[in-house]
């Protein structure tokens, strides 16, 4: 009775491994993408006098006006990009829900999609799931986990329609300085690509100025921008993400949007408004920690054997683990019985990637130092 397609989908690797977390004491967890921090006060208020204002109705399916001009003129503000409030931007249940819903809007049977691998778990059955047929670029911890041109132009061929790109990257921290975009976009271009581009983390970008992809010239209109508020504003809970694009794939998406969603939560739309017009304080000194977490982490495990790329972005690190002489899910195991450490075998964003983990330092600066001499103590046991 059940979908052949649904069938045959591996449940997510995030999920599967962190049931074994659930009702185990003392465990520390490295895993799942969670802000350790509360959403900022502000935010909160302004959500709750909402609700006291009476604010409790549905909204327009493309989300409240006030909400799609802030983000309109934040985008302006920030990057200098323009869409129009009316018809190019669409308030989403998160950035999951616009991936799925750019997905469905773009793609017609035998559409081939790539998805470059490491990639967050969703990308490539969301795609599958529109009904196009995936091309994974695999790319390589001794290129620094990176997509570049010549990988681009192998991959291309007849029927491939849309390339979806995420950066900062989940789960290996890797971002894209404006040349290396530019040489990217010059590809996709030649070959009328269009790009799929999640940048929920750009404001989670340490070493260089993000560039949204739509900036670079020429791309605007071929490229569906994705933004929203889980990962910079600690806001996952709230569920607002918002998706800005040409006009026609837009209202393709906002059609599927108001026959399944109706709308985006109204408290949780008015919080995003306060988020984008209020105070950039809290946000800054989010970031400021996260990059202190970074250095840390990233020094703890290069120290231990764990070879480490430095993440450009995010808060995630993607260590190999090649010197334990076990695969990832043997890795993650063990020290979870062990050490009551909780890490996500990299195989989750790719069967390419047994040698890696996956480690998450969006947790308390103590947690992760309690976390890392666990792993320390581990590593000198086998």
């Amino acid at each position: 009775m059940v979908s052949h397609k649904v069938q045959v989908m591996p449940p997510s690797g995030i999920r599967v491994f962190f049931d074994l977390v659930l009702g185990m004491k003392d465990v520390i967890s490295l895993g799942v993408g969670e802000p350790d921090f509360v959403t900022p006060w502000h935010i909160r208020e302004s959500a709750i006098y909402s609700i006291e204002e009476g604010y409790t109705s549905y909204t327009s399916n493309k989300g409240l006006v006030k909400l799609r001009t802030y983000v309109s003129q934040d985008l302006k503000r920030r990057f200098g990009l323009h869409y129009g409030v009316e018809d190019e931007i669409l308030i989403t249940v998160g950035v999951s829900e616009a991936v799925d819903l750019v997905l469905r809007a773009l793609i017609n049977p035998g559409d081939k999609v790539i998805v470059c691998s490491p990639s967050y778990v969703s990308y490539a059955p969301v795609a599958e799931l529109a009904g196009a047929e995936v091309t994974r670029i695999v790319l390589r911890s001794g290129n620094g986990f990176k997509l570049t041109p010549d990988d681009l132009k192998k991959a291309i061929e007849p029927g491939t329609k849309a390339i979806i790109f995420n950066y900062p990257c989940n789960p290996t921290g890797v971002s894209y300085t404006k040349t290396e975009l530019s040489a990217i976009n010059r590809v996709l271009e030649r070959h009328g690509v269009l790009v799929v581009s999640d940048e929920v983390y750009d404001e989670l970008t340490y070493d260089f100025t993000h560039t949204p992809f739509a900036a670079l010239p020429g791309a605007k209109e071929r490229t569906v921008y994705l933004n929203g508020f889980s990962k910079a504003y600690a806001m996952t809970g709230w569920r607002v993400g918002y998706a800005c694009g040409p006009k026609d794939i837009i209202a393709a998406m906002t059609k599927i949007h108001q026959y399944t969603i109706m709308c985006v939560p109204i408290m949780s739309q008015m919080a995003a408004c306060e988020a984008v017009v209020g105070t950039r304080k809290p946000v800054e000194d989010m970031r400021q920690e996260y990059m202190r977490r970074r250095e840390f982490v990233v020094g703890r495990l290069n120290d231990m054997g764990l070879s480490c790329h430095k993440p450009q972005g995010t808060f995630y690190v993607f260590p190999s683990v090649k010197k334990s002489k076990m695969n990832g899910m043997d890795f993650a195991s063990k020290l979870l019985k062990e050490k009551k450490v909780a890490v996500v075998p990299g195989t989750a964003f790719g069967p390419e990637y047994d040698g890696h983990i996956r480690i998450s330092f969006a947790t308390g600066f103590d947690k992760l130092r309690e976390a890392m001499d666990r792993m320390e103590e581990y590593m000198k046991g086998l």
